[in-house]
């Protein structure tokens, strides 16, 4: 299911950040070479996490039309059996 997979997603991104967050409290600031890898490593997460936000914007986006054409279909269907509608 999407919504399953989009939880594993966030599940393992927040895994990695909370990994990146003690990479970042071990490395010392002589080390050049490590605090370059770390922002390599923080670019690729935050591309990755922007990525995750526009899919489940769109997917909420897309649960919102439903609802409102599912809200749309049930008034004219009340309409049409003579119920008013609120």
């Amino acid at each position: 299911m999407p919504g399953e997979t989009a939880n594993a997603t966030g599940e393992a991104l927040l895994l990695r950040l909370r990994r990146l967050l003690a990479r970042a409290g071990a490395v010392k600031s002589a080390d050049r070479r490590q605090l370059l890898a770390l922002l390599d490593d923080l670019e690729t997460t935050r591309g990755d996490l922007l990525r995750e936000c526009a899919e489940i914007e769109g997917q909420m986006k897309q649960a919102t039309a439903r609802t409102n054409a599912i809200g749309a279909y049930l008034r004219n269907s009340q309409v049409a059996r003579g119920k008013p509608h609120h």
